[in-house]
């Protein structure tokens, strides 16, 4: 997951590099995307961690 967020946020600045002050509807869909989509790997981390933490207590109760 690390990795995977660390690839979005190069992607993101590669872009932005790339298109720097283009105004582009695509460009600005191209970003937008980006940005979700590493908004929806930090929700799915916390998700995770929220799942191991309860794994863990369910294991602890056994």
């Amino acid at each position: 997951m690390q990795a995977a967020g660390e690839k979005l946020a190069e992607a993101q600045q590669t872009l932005a590099g790339a298109l720097e002050g283009s105004g582009h509807e695509t460009v600005e869909a191209a970003q937008a995307s980006l940005t979700q989509a590493s908004q929806e790997l930090e929700e799915c981390l916390a998700a995770t961690l929220v799942a191991v933490e309860q794994a863990q207590l369910y294991v602890a109760t056994l």
